[in-house]
């Protein structure tokens, strides 16, 4: 009977505690604070009469509401969910110093990628040697690569017939003039001083300034793209470039343009000029291009003088944007057949020639 007054007092102490577990609020709850986020967009939409007028290289796009024309914010402008980054120029609205209301942001380039070669992946920005002939750099998954074997050069246009050959020891062939055989002449009227000249280097302030030769086209018929990376900035920094490019139309039967007795046609010209068209998009202006022609032969068409345009695009719904596109001025005829997909194909030079781009 002792023990009664003690199982007493235990039971009413748990039914307290039992009790108070139930009416006290958990500890884990907290008080948040209430945000009202800012109304950008308001509807229905009022917009101006005239579109806005948009300096030389913005774009002129729907803006974040899908109401008004407007010019697209460039890198370091701030940017709402009404007032977009320029997407041609490969921007984003960054929110992230704007935490917690992730309102207003700063229009930043898109964060470059890797790249991946014969197999092996490289970092954006990675300088790396796939062999010893060449020096790349990976640019936002595009690789730009010199050459390193620079200092030998070929014997003048008087060698009919100058080969390379692999010194014992040395990583770079080295030219020879090899009369013993006689070769069906595929090389241009004109020679590139390009050859003869200097390195494709240049001193800018305290900056080497380079500019690697633009990749193959990446379609050898219709609209493809081609790339290169160059430091020719105020920044000095290896940037990645691009640019449409156009061989040969695929529509066309080049062949049927073959004169009587030949096999090969080296510039195809369209009679009547054209627009280019991009993703709906048509050129403002009409152009009439050349293109490279075709061989019957084993020979294939290559340009060896090019240029690069600025195109303006203007779309359906009113927008535009520019593009840069390659402009092709001479094609020659040649055995040595590149691989499109061969990024180092534009850094072997031939024995009389490179191609004069810019």
């Amino acid at each position: 009977m002792r023990w009664q007054p003690l199982l007493v007092c235990v039971f009413v102490l748990s039914k307290a505690i039992s009790q108070n577990s139930t009416t006290m609020p958990p500890a884990t709850f907290a008080v948040t604070e209430v945000y009202t986020r800012t109304q950008y967009c308001k509807w229905p939409c009022e917009c101006p009469k005239m579109p806005p007028w948009c300096p030389p290289g913005v774009s002129l796009i729907t803006d974040g509401c899908e109401c008004c024309k407007t010019c697209a914010k460039q890198i370091g402008e701030n940017c709402t969910e009404a007032d977009t980054c320029d997407f041609h120029r490969g921007l984003y609205c960054d929110y992230s110093r704007d935490r917690p209301r992730y309102e207003i942001g700063v229009c930043a380039q898109v964060v470059g990628v890797g790249c991946i070669l014969n197999g092996v992946r490289y970092k954006n920005g990675e300088t790396f040697q796939p062999n010893c002939k060449y020096n790349c750099t990976c640019v936002n998954g595009a690789v730009g690569c010199i050459p390193m074997c620079t200092n030998s050069r070929p014997p003048l246009i008087w060698c009919t017939n100058p080969k390379q050959i692999k010194m014992a020891g040395k990583c770079c062939e080295q030219w020879i003039c090899d009369d013993s055989k006689k070769i069906r002449k595929t090389s241009p009227r004109h020679i590139s001083s390009a050859v003869y000249g200097g390195e494709n280097e240049s001193w800018q302030k305290n900056c080497i300034i380079h500019t690697s030769s633009w990749s193959p086209c990446s379609k050898t018929c219709g609209l493809g793209i081609s790339t290169r990376i160059s430091n020719d900035n105020d920044r000095c920094q290896l940037m990645k470039e691009s640019r449409l490019c156009n061989m040969r139309p695929c529509e066309v039967d080049i062949t049927t343009h073959i004169k009587p007795g030949k096999k090969c046609l080296a510039v195809y010209r369209p009679e009547d000029p054209m627009n280019y068209t991009l993703s709906g998009c048509a050129s403002t202006t009409a152009y009439r291009p050349k293109y490279c022609g075709v061989c019957t032969d084993d020979r294939c068409c290559t340009p060896y003088k090019s240029k690069t345009i600025e195109v303006r695009f203007a779309c359906p719904d009113g927008s535009g944007f520019s593009w840069k596109m390659m402009w092709i001025n001479a094609c020659f005829c040649n055995l040595n057949c590149k691989n499109p997909n061969d990024i180092f194909a534009d850094l072997a030079h031939f024995h009389d020639y490179s191609e004069i781009a810019n």
